[in-house]
């Protein structure tokens, strides 16, 4: 594994990636990070339960995250909180096919399908998703042949342990060193099994098996992960480290999720996925005017 230096120098010598290669198209990446807009077609998310559970609200959400400038949308149909229960295949399958067919057929931007199971995987690049964002890291060989066989975009992410455990004692001697090195090996594991390099981003998990230290250091040094020479997706909307940090857990987290977006984009990440799409977007264009930006990422 390569060092870990935390000066300038460290992530100005090309190691960000600027085009992320999806199923039909390729998305070229800027300095200004692109938004990823949250669709929970579930009645149990952290967040939002239950706003989006109905089909219908689900799509015209999809739609008005759409007209707030989104660049992408991920669907989910499983909640991935901390606790939650494992959610059946056909129920699965019942809150998301329809959404993403119904979103595809409507709008021209790329759809992301957020799941750990191949067969719902399946059904939405069927029915027009672009992007497998999986949270075990696309560790299912069914998932990672699907992956092959469709030329999909795919997001790996760290998680240590499941959701059901993930929070119980999460562990590290080295935060930053210890997701580095996992998500290089599964780098290398997805691109010796076929999937193409420029296809494939990588996360390093807020929130997934980390205690709330372990969220803030990953946040200050998600730089480091550019040496990895993939686009970084970051999903830190509203969760838990922020109402901490803030000292209100009951706090509305959407200022707070701003004041996150903009610390990444100063370090380069590519992707970020929020709930509040129009006022992070908002946030972001003013950060880049403003000078906030550094396009080598530091």
């Amino acid at each position: 594994m390569p060092p870990l230096d935390d000066s300038p120098a460290d992530v100005s010598l090309g190691y960000r990636a600027t085009r992320w290669r999806l199923r039909t198209r390729t998305l070229e990446l800027p300095a200004r990070p692109l938004i990823m807009g949250i669709i929970n077609v579930t009645p149990d998310s952290f967040s939002d339960a239950g706003q989006c559970f109905e089909i219908d609200a689900a799509v015209e959400r999809g739609l008005e995250l759409a007209r707030q400038g989104a660049d992408i949308l991920d669907i989910g149909g499983e909640s991935t909180r901390p606790y939650s229960e494992a959610v059946h295949l056909a129920e699965e399958l019942r809150r998301t096919a329809p959404v993403v067919a119904r979103l595809a057929e409507q709008l021209t931007l790329p759809l992301s399908i957020d799941t750990s199971k191949a067969a719902v995987a399946r059904e939405a690049i069927e029915a027009g998703a672009e992007i497998i964002n999986d949270i075990t890291g696309i560790s299912d060989p069914a998932m990672l042949n699907l992956a092959v066989e469709a030329g999909a975009g795919v997001c790996a992410m760290h998680m240590q342990g499941t959701p059901q455990t993930m929070q119980d004692n999460p562990v590290y001697a080295d935060v930053v060193a210890e997701i580095f090195e996992y998500l290089e090996v599964q780098r290398d594991a997805l691109i010796a099994a076929g999937i193409q390099p420029d296809r494939i981003s990588l996360d390093p998990g807020i929130g997934f098996g980390k205690t709330h230290e372990h969220n803030i250091t990953l946040l200050a040094h998600c730089h480091r992960f550019h040496k990895l020479g993939c686009p970084l997706l970051l999903g830190p909307s509203r969760k838990g480290f922020i109402g901490k940090l803030l000292g209100d857990k009951h706090l509305d987290r959407t200022a707070g999720t701003i004041g996150v977006a903009c610390a990444l984009a100063r370090q380069g990440v590519q992707i970020i996925r929020v709930h509040d799409v129009a006022a992070v977007r908002q946030a972001l264009i003013l950060y880049e005017a403003s000078g906030g930006l550094n396009p080598n990422g530091q």
